[in-house]
């Protein structure tokens, strides 16, 4: 298991049922950044992950 995990599995328990929509994400990610710049890079290489994903199916 990696360390990430553990915030994944929280993430997933206290809010597994929830319905979010991408502007929401994406806004959380950004206070995210605004609070810790050190992890801008991370999070832009992950919004752009997310944001491509769908790339394969074509």
């Amino acid at each position: 298991m990696y360390f990430t995990d553990r915030g994944l599995e929280e993430l997933q328990e206290r809010r597994g049922d929830e319905e979010v929509t991408l502007s929401w994400l994406a806004a959380k990610m950004r206070d995210f950044v605004d609070a810790n710049p050190e992890f801008e890079t991370a999070v832009e290489r992950l919004a752009t992950y997310l944001a491509r994903d769908d790339e394969d199916d074509e």
